[in-house]
């Protein structure tokens, strides 16, 4: 696994810098209903909120039946990423551009970082999730800040936040596949990861969904399966048992 890790970053940083297109900010539904302009993609932030807050509800009263203790500041801050989430993407697509888009991506680095140490700590070692947590919350903060400068100063590079949004999505599958979990119920984390990569296709597919369905665009659906991963891990809070 440090193999991938490493190859992974020569491979990403011997791309030239990757500047944010402006025609990411160009969705497919731009419908401006109740004086809300994009409304269906600022409607569908809002799941991201409730399952933020019942989940850091859940972690806040101890009630993980399904989760390890000593993981609990993991758990909080990927629920409390992904309440911030539902407000940043909310923000963003009311009026979408660079400025807005940091509010985006910002917290969305927090959940991702986050639920990766978690998974760490369930599946390795609980001593390994603790010693990643702050240096990888810090790295992920970092990569949106350092895409960021650069895009104001004319020679954006996103090559740090691919980094920290695609590497877990490859490095969990093979965490699942090389270590046994102390809780049981994988089919879970599964869940997370396939709900994540489902709602990649569809932020890919805007305009295409956008035509078929005609009332909610593919990036609409990305918002409303990517949240319904993050309850799939609030299930899993409750749900799991010890598997030793």
């Amino acid at each position: 696994m440090p193999a991938i890790i490493v190859v992974a970053i020569i491979a990403v940083f011997s791309l030239d810098p990757i500047a944010q297109e402006a025609a990411y900010h160009n969705f497919a539904d731009q419908r401006r209903i109740l004086g809300i302009a994009n409304f269906f993609n600022v409607l569908s932030s809002l799941p991201f909120v409730i399952i933020g807050i019942i989940g850091m509800r859940l972690v806040a009263l101890r009630r993980i039946q399904g989760g390890l203790s000593e993981l609990q500041p993991m758990y909080l801050t990927f629920f409390a990423g992904v309440l911030l989430t539902g407000f940043g993407s909310a923000y963003y697509h009311l009026q979408p551009g660079n400025q807005t888009l940091l509010w985006d991506r910002l917290p969305m680095t927090i959940a991702f970082m986050a639920l990766f140490c978690a998974i760490v700590g369930e599946y390795i070692s609980i001593q390994l999730a603790r010693q990643l947590f702050a240096p990888l919350l810090i790295g992920g903060i970092a990569s949106v800040l350092y895409w960021y400068v650069t895009e104001i100063n004319g020679n954006g590079d996103l090559r740090a936040y691919v980094l920290v949004q695609f590497l877990p999505v490859l490095l969990i599958p093979l965490i699942l596949r090389l270590f046994d979990s102390k809780l049981d119920n994988d089919k879970y984390i599964w869940g997370v990861v396939i709900a994540y990569a489902v709602s990649k296709l569809m932020e890919l597919f805007d305009a295409q969904l956008y035509s078929i369905f005609g009332l909610l665009s593919g990036h609409s659906l990305k918002h409303l399966v990517a949240a319904f991963g993050a309850l799939i891990f609030y299930w899993a809070l409750q749900q799991r048992r010890s598997s030793k």
